[in-house]
């Protein structure tokens, strides 16, 4: 891989392992300047191993390390955390009790004089809107202002490349959602590249630039938000970025026929078994006396309803299936309908497997 004047990370051909087990397997990818990445898996994926070697507080087995075009791991190299200039948030904040708000930002900056330190640490503090708590102890914090405060710590000092391991993960979903926004405008404005695990696929969607998918330590694929959305690039990928209908089907004359329609299945061999991935956001209904389906239950959820049915089509086994809609539309149990899928929702991969 040429890295000569590459800004940024590059993560190139890592692979790692604990007691013998693979944990991270061939992961090659690249962190632009001022661009946000999100590692994105279940666990045990090996995402939070990925970031750790990112940090230096791992050394990889095989591959190589390069931030801002030099090379921190690999090849016999390694250095370490404290001379690569990276920026730490992780879910556990890691305040010191013993220090102050303004104290805490002022940590990392002891290579400045003092004024200097004092300086950088109140303009970080205002970056995130916590001057007025410079005074302040952690235990007097809500979690959303600890937060805040390990931002400013962490980009107090400059640093080449910020790592967030799940940060938001501690707090609940009204203040997770504001904290989010802020931590994000606040990167964005810093210009500082980001490398952001999260096992959250919408938290990923909202933060990223790019997303890495993980599985098996591996990355299955990476793009931008709505890419993968959109052009998954196998079953695991695809139900990553929510629910997903599964029906069986096998292909003939280059597609495949189920109970809600027929869909093209390109790169498939004739006769192959396939698995036909539909979100239930793709479907729609329409009142209909003679409708292929009926309304099992409709669960009203606020902003969209979640609908069940049974679809019943001559010559085919009956199947279950979900509709996603609008919170407006609530349909009655035991109602007929008439389904329309949204081929863009549709997807069809190989039965043997989730390919990656």
């Amino acid at each position: 891989m040429n890295t000569m004047g590459t800004d940024g990370l590059i993560i190139d051909a890592v692979s790692h392992d604990y007691g013998g087990k693979d944990v991270v397997r061939e992961v090659s990818l690249r962190v632009g300047p001022g661009e946000l990445v999100c590692l994105l898996g279940p666990s045990g994926c090996g995402k939070t191993t990925t970031l750790r070697i990112a940090a230096g507080l791992e050394a990889p087995r095989k591959g190589r390390v390069f931030l801002d075009g030099r090379l921190v791991s690999g090849d016999g190299t390694h250095v370490p955390p404290e001379h690569r200039h990276v920026g730490f948030l992780f879910q556990d904040y890691a305040l010191f009790p013993h220090l102050d708000v303004l104290g805490n930002v002022e940590f990392g900056l002891d290579r400045l004089a003092r004024p200097a330190r004092r300086e950088r640490a109140l303009a970080v503090l205002e970056q995130v809107g916590m001057t007025a708590y410079a005074g302040a102890w952690p235990h007097q914090l809500s979690g959303g202002q600890q937060q805040r405060v390990a931002l400013a710590r962490a980009l107090a000092p400059h640093p080449r490349l910020m790592l967030l391991d799940e940060p938001f993960s501690g707090l609940d979903k009204r203040l997770r959602d504001q904290v989010r926004d802020e931590t994000l405008h606040v990167l964005k404005t810093s210009g500082v590249s980001t490398l952001m695990v999260t096992h959250d696929p919408e938290e990923a969607m909202f933060m990223a630039d790019r997303i890495a998918v993980m599985r098996a330590g591996r990355v299955v694929q990476m793009g931008e938000p709505a890419e993968l959305y959109s052009r998954p690039a196998d079953a695991f990928v695809a139900s990553t970025f929510g629910e997903i209908n599964m029906l069986a089907a096998r292909v003939a004359g280059g597609a495949v026929e189920t109970a809600v329609g027929r869909f093209a299945a390109p790169g498939l061999a004739e006769s192959q078994a396939a698995g036909v991935l539909i979100r239930p956001e793709g479907v729609s209904l329409t009142p209909a006396a003679d409708g292929e389906a009926v309304v099992l239950v409709s669960h009203h959820l606020g902003r969209s309803s979640l609908v069940h049915l049974r679809v019943e089509k001559d010559g085919m086994a009956p199947q279950h299936l979900h509709a996603r809609l609008p919170g407006t539309l609530c349909p009655a149990e035991g109602a007929r309908v008439r389904l329309a899928v949204d081929p863009a929702q549709a997807f069809v991969f190989p039965a043997n497997g989730e390919g990656g």
